[in-house]
C-alpha cells in the first residue's frame, strides 16, 4: 500500500494518545476480567466450607455472574455520565475506582465478600470501555476509525493475555502457596497509576463538546437537525425514537449473544482442559489450564488486530455474520470433538479468534456508527454492557448443568446454541462500511 493511501496517513500525535489511553484502560479491563476467571478453580478451594465443595462450579458461576452484573450496571450509569459529563472525566475516576476495587480483592476471607467486591468492582469497570471507544471514534478520520477501535478493542485481548501469563507464572511456581491467587489482584490495583497518565495526555472530545453546544439532541443522524431547548434523557432516547429502538435491539440481541457465549462457554475453557488433563493423567494439569488460557487469548488478540481491515473489506453486515458461524462451530468441535489437552493446545486459538475477539471488536467499531454523537457513549454502553444484565445469569446456570451432566462440554453444547441468533439479526441492520460518522 503506498504512503498516499494508507490508511494511517495523517494521523497525528494527539490521534495516537486517544489510542493508547483508551488501549491502556481496556488492558486492565481485560486483565481484570480475566483474572477472576483463572483464579477461581484455587480460589474457591481456599473460600468454600467443606459442605460447598461439591457445588463448585455453582459458586464459581455465581461469583463470575455477579462481576457481570455490577459490570453491566455500572456500564449504563458511565455511559450516561459520559454523554453528560464528558469522555475523560468518566474514564478518570472507572479506572481508579475498579484498579481500588481490585486490590481489597485480594484481602477476601469468604465467598461472600468475594462476590461483594467482585460486584462494586465490576461497577466501577462498566464504565471506562464506553468512553474509549467514542473518544476514539469522535476523534479519528473516518478511513482509519475502524482500524483504530480495532487496535483499541485488542487492549481486552493483551490485558486478558497478560493475566493468562502472570496466572502461568503463579500457578507454576505458587510463591505464596495455596494464596498466590490473591496476588492477580494485587497486579490488578496497578491500573491506578494509569490515571495520572489520562489526566496528563487526554484531550476532551471536540466532536461531544460542539454537540452539546448545537443542541442536536437526536439519537441517530435521519434527526439530527433537530434542536431543542431542553436536553431529553439520552437512555430514554434510545427507546423513544423507532429507529434508534430497532438499532438498539437489534445489537443488543448480538451482544447479549456474544456475551452469554463467553462468559457462560468459553470462560470455562481452561477448567475444562484442565478435567482433560486430569483424565489422561497428566503432571500438574493446573498448568494445562494455564496454557490454553494463554494461546486461546493469542487467538482472540489477532483477531482484534486485524477486524478493522477485515470489516472494511467484508462489510459489517457479514463480519457479524461469519463471527458467529464461525463461533458456533468453533463451540462444538472444542467441546464435542477435542478429547486430549495436544489437540486443545491449536484448537484453543482458532476458538479464541472467533468467540473472544471477533465476537467482541465488532461493538467498538459499528455502535458509534448507528447513533449521534450526544447519545453515542449511552448507546455504546446499552449494546456493550447492558448485555451482562441478561448474560450474568448464564455463568450461574452454566454451573449448574455442569453439575447436572457432569462435565463442562455438555453444558457448553447446550448454551453454544445462542450464536445461531447472529445468523439471522445482522440483516436487520443497516450497512455503514465507508461512511462518516453521524454528528
Amino acid at each position: 500500500m503506498s504512503s498516499a493511501t494508507s490508511w494511517h496517513q495523517g494521523l497525528t500525535a494527539q490521534h495516537w494518545k486517544v489510542l493508547l489511553g483508551s488501549f491502556l484502560g481496556w488492558v486492565f479491563d481485560g486483565y481484570e476480567a480475566y483474572a477472576l476467571v483463572v483464579v477461581l478453580p484455587m480460589a474457591m478451594k481456599m473460600l468454600l466450607l467443606p459442605e460447598q465443595w461439591p457445588s463448585q462450579a455453582v459458586y464459581a458461576g455465581t461469583a463470575i455472574g455477579v462481576t457481570l452484573l455490577g459490570w453491566g450496571l455500572g456500564g449504563l450509569a458511565g455511559g450516561v455520565l459520559a454523554d453528560y459529563w464528558g469522555r475523560k472525566r468518566v474514564m478518570l475516576w472507572s479506572v481508579f475506582l475498579y484498579a481500588l476495587f481490585s486490590g481489597l480483592t485480594a484481602l477476601v476471607s469468604d465467598f461472600t465478600q468475594l462476590v461483594l467486591l467482585r460486584f462494586v468492582t465490576g461497577l466501577a469497570m462498566g464504565s471506562e470501555w464506553a468512553t474509549g471507544v467514542s473518544l476514539l471514534a469522535e476523534t479519528w478520520p473516518n478511513r482509519a476509525r475502524p482500524k483504530g477501535a480495532g487496535l483499541l478493542q485488542s487492549g481486552f485481548g493483551w490485558g486478558t493475555l497478560l493475566a493468562a501469563l502472570v496466572w502461568f507464572y503463579l500457578s507454576s511456581n505458587l510463591p505464596l502457596g495455596a494464596n498466590s491467587w490473591r496476588l492477580m489482584f494485587v497486579v490488578g490495583a496497578l491500573p491506578a497509576l494509569f490515571v495520572l497518565y489520562i489526566r496528563r495526555t487526554l484531550d476532551e472530545s471536540q466532536k461531544w463538546k460542539a454537540a452539546v453546544m448545537a443542541r442536536r439532541w437526536a439519537a441517530t443522524e435521519g434527526a439530527t437537525g433537530n434542536v431543542s431547548r431542553e436536553r431529553p434523557f439520552t437512555l430514554f432516547q434510545l427507546f423513544r425514537e423507532p429507529e434508534a429502538l430497532r438499532r438498539t435491539l437489534l445489537t443488543f440481541v448480538l451482544s447479549a449473544t456474544t456475551t452469554t457465549g463467553w462468559w457462560a462457554i468459553s470462560s470455562w475453557l481452561p477448567v475444562h482442559t484442565v478435567g482433560l488433563a486430569k483424565a489422561a493423567g497428566l503432571e500438574n494439569p493446573v498448568v494445562w489450564g494455564a496454557r490454553v488460557a494463554l494461546i486461546y487469548t493469542v487467538g482472540a488478540i489477532a483477531a482484534y488486530m486485524l477486524a478493522g481491515f477485515i470489516i472494511d473489506r467484508t462489510g459489517r453486515r457479514w463480519f457479524l455474520w461469519l463471527t458467529y458461524l464461525g463461533s458456533f462451530l468453533l463451540t462444538v468441535w472444542t467441546y464435542q470433538w477435542v478429547k486430549d489437552v495436544e489437540t486443545m493446545m491449536w484448537v484453543a486459538p482458532l476458538n479464541g479468534f472467533f468467540t473472544l475477539g471477533c465476537a467482541y471488536v465488532w461493538m467498538a467499531i459499528y455502535p458509534p456508527e448507528l447513533f449521534s454523537t450526544t447519545v453515542r457513549a449511552t448507546a455504546a454502553s446499552v449494546i456493550f454492557n447492558a448485555a451482562r444484565l441478561v448474560a450474568w445469569v448464564f455463568p450461574i446456570i452454566a454451573g449448574t448443568l455442569i453439575k447436572t451432566f457432569g462435565s463442562v462440554s455438555q453444558a457448553a453444547l447446550s448454551i453454544g446454541l445462542v450464536y445461531l441468533l447472529g445468523l439471522v439479526v445482522p440483516w436487520f441492520l443497516p450497512e455503514t462500511t465507508g461512511q462518516e460518522l453521524p454528528d
